[in-house]
Order: structure tokens, then sequence, then C-alpha cells
């Protein structure tokens, strides 16, 4: 029983000594003190000696240098080479583009939840509040997207004059050249207003993407003096509409397969020979090209003659093309799932330019792929995260509405259980949508370039956004597939899918893009023994590799050991955030972060380089990391919205379905390691009772369909910014508003005539008939009988359909047409 009580402390020694991940030197002091006290009292000599000698065959390689490196190090350094994934050119630039922000903290296994607590809160100027306030409101009040869509085909003349005179192609041009420079926060607040709005599919994108990744971005950072003064107030003014071409029919996600090309040669430019360069390219899917006045153009640029010096390929290139030169075509139109926004393709052959229209001069040629990928992780953290956020927001409101009004077997839809189920889901969801939305744009505001965390947010606000739109038309039901409109939430349904595909297909960000760079970039020591490993200075790379390869395995000994302890006491006694309330959710999170970086160490370890082309893996572990980052924006948003007990709800549900998914994904690669000696050592480690995490319950997904169904503080914090239309009333969400109020007022009245009904007081069938019949028999009073006529009146506004002569719904084509056979 000695023997098995010191084999028992020992390994609790181990468990706590790497569960604190201790210096090696204290690691080894504390055993060889237990370890004397052990044989000193409870073993013979023989005994002793040999735990001793088994002591000391490992503490002194380890802890004395000239011992470790040539003989421990070294070996572990040649493998490590041989295993080392093959970066490509592109892939090293996308890594090396972006910075590692909160996610490093979840991939550490020890998150800092005290800086989590520092992190300023995003706060809107007067200007920029007045701008969501007055331009934003006033443009969406501008915009039917009936007429849009089915009558005009683009915005109307105004609408776009509005655009350009309140500069809204203008946040992120500075002041200096006349545009608005708000804050990324700012920006993210005006698209997720416009996504909220019915027109928000169309208006959306027209708005976003001359502030993402186009011209006024890649001058801002890269032009010239020259290409800045000229283009920055043309642009800020809305006297140049801009677009940007990268994506071809050969290069979409791998956008660094352009076949696209510049050739460098001579030619003729305004009555004098220049060098310049031919460009021919194809590209699709560019945002406002049909109606652009300058393309901004990515190719591969070649110099076949040498005429700018030895090397002949000079890499990805970018320029501004003005789109009236000859031989530059635009105007055609793609229609992106029924929303019309000015989309569409854009070709050219051999249409010379000079050098000077290269974004940046001479210098910048062939730095296109880096200025990209600096680019695109700011622009990806904005544009499509808000626009979708604001999109679930505007579902959140119509449908908590709408389970309000609409009533079947005499109460209100939202009493029934499946709804309520398919409100809390929406709550939940929108919830995380708005919580990533403003956690990602204040990290730009705070100066990173935040790659990681930006294709986090794309992916998941985009996905969650559209599973918000499908529960929303299944809640609206019938009403809801009939186009029309009296329809606010189809529309939402149909344009889903654009936020989906753009800017690196959904599918690719998560199985490629999330962990695939995440699992470099994050980890506190890969990157840089990589680094170390390709160090030609062998002996510079030895002392560099020592350094790190004995922290990186410390890291992971402790990883192991908080994955197991908290596996167990599920994160209890472990650090926590300020917030008491929310403090389970972050030992929760603190297990789980030990069991990404453990579980990720294991997958890399016996993967190697294959890792990344294990995307199914990578896929898992990518959404172990994503919703780590989804339920720390999550509880940063409770405490900065002033930590309202009402919002708990909100918080547990979030957290609850990430820590379920987590668990699944983490199930997911234990189950598919090809190594199955290590699987099983993972899942031991982490999961050592088993999964534990449930999925939120039907209680908490009451108490939010409840959340949605009733109008007040805890419901505008949900859906913030919301746009409801103050000039037309009997329109969109401000009808829907107005009837949810009504119905609630009037719950009592409603609840006097279903009584009357059954006892026979009232005896008409169509709820029009009951409340006149009500009236007459005095079952109402007239101020009474004047609300049920009013709510009736409401009612029936937001539950209308619309309905068309055939020959309205014909296409103009059709009419076309028929108009030629009239006239013949």
């Amino acid at each position: 029983m000695l023997a098995i009580a010191w084999i028992v402390l020992f390994i609790a020694a181990g468990l706590a000594l790497a569960y604190h991940r201790v210096s090696l030197r204290t690691v080894t002091i504390t055993l060889a003190a237990l370890l004397a006290v052990c044989t000193l009292t409870s073993t013979g000599f023989g005994v002793g000696l040999f735990l001793w000698l088994v002591f000391a065959a490992i503490a002194v390689p380890l802890n004395i240098t000239a011992i470790r490196k040539p003989w421990i190090t070294r070996p572990a350094l040649d493998l490590f080479c041989q295993v080392l994934p093959t970066i490509s050119a592109t892939e090293q630039t996308a890594l090396d583009a972006g910075s590692v922000w909160w996610e490093g903290e979840m991939f550490s296994g020890t998150p800092n939840w005290r800086r989590l607590d520092k992190l300023p809160q995003a706060e809107l100027s007067d200007e920029e509040q007045a701008f969501l306030d007055g331009p934003v409101q006033q443009l969406l009040d501008l915009c039917d997207e009936w007429k849009i869509t089915y009558e005009q085909g683009d915005l109307s003349d105004q609408a776009w004059q509005f655009i350009k005179d309140n500069k809204f192609w203008a946040m992120i041009i500075p002041k200096r050249y006349g545009g608005l420079e708000f804050s990324a926060y700012a920006h993210s607040c005006v698209l997720a207003k416009i996504g909220s709005g019915p027109a928000g599919g169309t208006v959306g994108p027209i708005v976003a993407v001359p502030n993402s990744l186009g011209p006024a971005e890649l001058l801002m950072h890269y032009g010239t003096d020259e290409q800045k003064d000229h283009y920055l107030p043309r642009l800020a003014r809305g006297q140049e509409i801009p677009c940007f071409g990268l994506t071809s029919p050969f290069a979409g996600s791998d956008a660094g397969a352009i076949p696209d090309r510049g050739v460098v040669c001579r030619g003729q430019w305004q009555g004098e020979e220049v060098l310049g360069m031919k460009l021919t390219w194809n590209k699709r899917y560019i945002t406002l090209a049909p109606v652009a006045t300058v393309l901004g153009l990515a190719f591969k640029m070649y110099d076949p003659d040498g005429l700018l010096g030895e090397q002949r390929e000079l890499g990805v290139t970018c320029a501004l093309v003005p789109t009236d030169l000859e031989g530059v075509h635009t105007g055609r139109r793609h229609f992106p799932a029924s929303a019309p926004f000015q989309n569409g393709p854009t070709w050219g052959d051999e249409v010379f330019v000079p050098l000077s229209f290269i974004i940046g001069g001479q210098k910048m040629i062939g730095q296109g792929w880096r200025m990209l990928m600096e680019c695109l992780s700011v622009g990806r953290s904005i544009s499509l995260p808000s626009g979708s956020a604001g999109d679930a927001i505007g579902n959140a409101r119509l449908t908590g509405a709408y389970a309000v009004i609409r009533r079947q077997f005499n109460v209100s839809i939202g009493a029934f259980e499946g709804v309520q189920e398919a409100l809390a889901r929406i709550g939940g969801r929108t919830y995380a949508c708005e919580s990533v939305r403003r956690f990602t744009a204040n990290a730009v505001d705070l100066g990173e370039k935040p790659s990681v965390a930006s294709a986090i947010a794309k992916y998941h606000v985009t996905t969650l956004s559209q599973a918000v739109a499908k529960d929303a038309m299944d809640v609206h039901a019938g009403k809801a597939v009939m186009l029309g409109p009296s329809n606010p939430v189809a529309r939402s349904f149909q344009a889903a899918p654009v936020n989906i595909t753009v800017e690196g297909a959904n599918i690719l960000t998560r199985s490629m893009m999330i962990y695939g760079q995440g699992a470099i970039r994050c980890h506190p020591y890969v990157l840089d023994e990589i680094a170390a490993a390709q160090n030609s200075d062998r002996s510079a790379a030895l002392n560099d590799f020592d350094r790190l390869f004995y922290a990186h395995v410390g890291h992971d000994l402790s990883a192991a050991a908080r994955s197991l302890v908290m596996g167990i006491t599920g994160g209890r006694g472990s650090v926590t955030g300020a917030d008491p309330a929310l403090a389970r959710h972050y030992q929760a999170m603190n297990r789980y972060s030990a069991n990404l970086a453990l579980l990720s160490d294991i997958a890399m370890a016996t993967l190697g380089g294959s890792l990344k082309f294990r995307e199914s893996l990578s896929g898992r572990l990518g959404d172990v990391l994503s919703n780590l980052y989804i339920a720390s924006a999550t509880l940063k948003r409770y405490t900065e919205d002033g930590s309202h007990d009402e919002d708990l709800p909100l918080v547990e549900w979030v957290c609850e379905q990430a820590f379920a998914d987590i668990e699944t994904a983490l199930a997911g690669v234990i189950r598919h390691l090809p190594n199955r000696p290590a699987a099983w050592l993972a899942g031991v480690l982490i999961f050592p009772l088993g999964r534990t995490a449930r999925t939120p319950g039907d209680g908490l997904g009451q108490r939010i369909a409840a959340i949605l169904q009733q109008p007040g503080a805890v419901r505008d914090r949900l859906t913030p910014r919301c746009y409801i239309s103050q000039t037309k009333a009997e329109e969109g969400t401000a009808l829907f508003e107005r009837a949810m109020q009504a119905t609630l007022d009037c719950a009592d009245l409603q609840a006097r005539l279903v009584k009357a009904r059954k006892d026979g007081t009232i005896t008409a069938d169509h709820p029009r008939d009951q409340i006149e019949q009500a009236g007459d028999n005095g079952t109402l009073g007239s101020e009474e009988l004047e609300r049920m006529r009013e709510l009736y009146a409401l009612q029936m506004a937001v539950i209308r359909v619309d309905d068309f002569d055939p020959a309205e719904m014909q296409s103009a084509i059709a009419k076309q047409d028929d108009s030629r056979s009239c006239a013949a």
C-alpha cells in the first residue's frame, strides 16, 4: 500500500507541476526532493539506487546543455525538418500578411481572461452616430427592394446619387482626401444596419465593396502620392465608381492561380512611346463592374524581353485601369441569387497601359499577392460579417413580432413549443453574430490585421445568419414563400448564399483557412520552430530550436495535464474573467483551450506535413478554435452591454451550443486520427469522464423565445440598430412592430373574445365578424371595439400575401415579344 501511495503522490506531483507549467529546473528539484524522501523513508537500498539511476538518466541529459543539444535536440531538429510541411510562396505570404490577436489566446491552452477584460470597448463618435441616424436611415427609406428587383433591376437614380453625395464609398478614406475616415467599428455598424433592412441584400454589397478590398484600400496603403492625390478625392466624391477584379473562371478560392497577365512592352500612350504593359484578363463575379469607371486589376506580370531586368516572371501585380479605355469590356451583369446589385464580368485583350498605372508604381511589381492578403484580412473582418449580422438582426426582430401577431388555435403561434425552438435558435444565433461582428471590427480599430479571426468571422457569421434566415422562413411559413412587396423575409433567405460564397467559399474557409493558418500563426511555437529549422546557420538553428523545442514540450505536457484535470473537474477552480456570473463559461473554455492545444500537437506530430491535406480533420480543429472565439466574443459583449441578468439566457445559449459543438469536433478528430494509440491517449486525456457538454435545453430556449416576443430593453439590445422605417409605417419592420405592440396591448380583449366564442355569446366564425358581434352584444365597449378593429387591420396587413395578374408576372423579354407581335 505504501508503494501505491508513493506512485499516486508522484503522479499527482507530476500533474501539478505540468498543470502550472513550472520550469524544468523546478520540476527536477521538486521530483528529486520527493524521491529523496521516498528512498530515505520507504525503500531499500537496491530499489532506491535503481530509482535514482532512472531519475538521473532522464534528468541529467535534459538539464545539461552540452549533452542535451547533440544527443536530443539535434535528432529532434532533424526529425522536425523531415515532417515539416511544405509551405509555398503564396502560403508564406498569407501567413506573413496578418497578425495574431485573441485567437492566439485560445490556441495557447491558458487564455488570459484579464487581457479580454481590458480590451477597450468599441464606441461610435457623434459624427458616426449621426451618419447612422441620418444618411443610412434615409438611404434605406429610399430603397424599395421589390421595385429594385422586379421592376427597376437596379437602385433608382436618386439612390445612386444619394450614395455618392453622402460619401457612402468614402468611409475608409481619410478626411484630408475628402473622405469620412470612420472607425472600423462605425464602418461595420453602417453595413449591419443596411443588412437589417429589406434592401440589404442589394444595397449592402454596393456600399461594402468600395470600402473593402478595392482601389481605395490599396491606394491608401500602397499607392504613390500622385495616385492618392488623383484618385482618393474622386472616389470620396463618387466621381469615380470603383471595382476590383480578382476572381476568374479558373481562379476562385485559389486566387493565386489567376491566368490573367500583363506583358511588359513599349507602346503608344497619349501620342508618346512609353514603357508599359499589355493587359489580358477575364474576370467574373465583380461587384460594381457593370457601372465602374475605374477597374482595380490583379494579374501576373511577365517581362519576356527583359525590359525591366533579368527576371522574366515578375509575380502578381495590381493596377488601376480606367474602364473607358479602348478594349476594356464591362457592362454585362450577373444576377446573384436574385439580388440585383451591380455585379458582372469584365475582360480585355492586350489593353496597353503605362507602368504608372501599377498601384504603388514600379517598385510594387510582383507585390500584388502580399497587398491583397494584407488588405483582405481587414476587409473580410468587416464587410460580410457585418451585413450578415444585420440580416440576422432584421430576421430576429421580424420573426419575434410575427410569432406574436400570427394566431392559430386561438393563440399566438409563439406559444407553441415547436415555434419556440426555432425562435430560440434565431435569438441565440443572432446574439452570436452581433457579438462576433462587434468583437472583430474592434480588433481592426486596435491596429490588428486579424487574418485568422477574420476567416472565423466570415465563415461563422455568414453561416449562422443563413441558418437564422431558414428558421425565419419556417416560422413565417406560407407567407414567407409567396414573393411580393408584403414579404419581408424571403429576399434575405434568397440572398444568403451570396455571403456564403464570396471572399473565399465557406467550405474552403472552414476546411483550409481557419485551422490551416491558425495552426501555424496562432500556435505559440510552431512558426518560430519553422523559422529556426529553415535557418541556414545550423549552429544558430540548433540553439534557437533547443530553446523552442523544450518550451513546446512543456506546453504539451501542460496541455495534457490541464486537459485531464479539467476534464474531471469541468474546469472548476481555474482562472476566470472579472464577471462572476460568467465564471463557469470561462472555466469551460479553459478546458477546451487546453484540449485544442493538446489535440493540435498530437495531430501535427502524428501526421506531420500531411495534416494540411486532411481537410476534414483541419475543419474540425478549426471548429474548436472558432467556437472558442465565438464564445469569447459573446462574453465580452455581455460585459460591454452592462452585464444585465436579463441577457444571460442569450449568453448561456451561445456558450452551451458552442461547447457542444466543440466536444463534437474534438470527438470527431479523435475518431479519425490515423494513429490509433495516439487517438486513444487523446481520448483518455480529453474525455476522462466522457462527453459532458449538452446542447441548450427546452427551458432555456423558451426564455429566449419570450425575449423575442416581448418589446423592451432586452430585445433592443439583442437587435441593435435594426432598421425600422420612420416614413413607411405600413411596411416591413415598422408595420410588424406596430402590430406586435397592438396584439400584446389587446391580449385581454382577445382572451375575452375566445371565452365568449366558447360560451356561445359570440357565434360568428370570421374574426372580423366576431369583433363586430362583440361590439353589438356588449362584450366589447366602444373604445375596446375600436382597438380591436385597429388590431384586426394591422394583423391582416401583416399576414397578407401578394397576388398578381398573369401579365404582371411576364418577364421583360416576354413583354417585348408580345409588344412586337401586336405591332406586327
